[in-house]
């Protein structure tokens, strides 16, 4: 299995730090589109992270398209509060697929032409007309999750539940 989350010109440290650790404790990728709207020396982008940062798969790009190209196996899924289907409604069981989540900046969302530019599904996650969109990183870690629990969490090795 390999899970993937993209996001394209990330702004947020905190968010960006966030997914970054929930990718160390699934061994997903992380890629980041350029340009960024932060330092990947931020405070507040290593703060969220931990010292889990040695840990992530962290990979750079200059632009959607020079990722599409990297990866020509890859099966993408842009994510949108107004995308065309649920997540839910997808299968994301093979654990020989490679699962690319695309997220786009937290005060705009995916640029329209992107969207016009590639043919790929466009999924969202419900959520009540109280709020404008959930928050990015929450979003991630709900899509890398339910990608692996179709999979069974194959191939994690999981460790046991401490006892409180």
């Amino acid at each position: 299995m390999s899970v993937h989350i993209v996001l394209h010109e990330p702004e947020i440290p905190a968010n960006t730090g966030n997914i970054a650790r929930t990718c160390a404790g699934t061994n997903s990728h992380l890629h980041l589109i350029h340009p960024l709207g932060f330092s990947t020396e931020d405070r507040m982008l290593k703060r969220a992270g931990c010292d889990y940062w040695p840990k992530v798969n962290v990979h750079y790009h200059d632009n959607f398209a020079s990722l599409a190209a990297a990866w020509p196996e890859a099966r993408f899924y842009f994510v949108e509060t107004t995308g065309g289907s649920s997540y839910t409604e997808w299968d994301f069981s093979d654990t020989e697929e490679a699962y690319f989540f695309v997220f786009g900046k937290e005060t705009t969302g995916l640029p329209e032409e992107l969207l016009q530019a590639y043919s790929y599904p466009c999924l969202y996650l419900p959520q009540t007309s109280h709020v404008r969109s959930l928050n990015l990183s929450n979003a991630a870690a709900v899509l890398v999750y339910e990608a692996m629990r179709q999979q069974h969490f194959h191939p994690l090795d999981l460790k046991e539940p401490q006892q409180p």
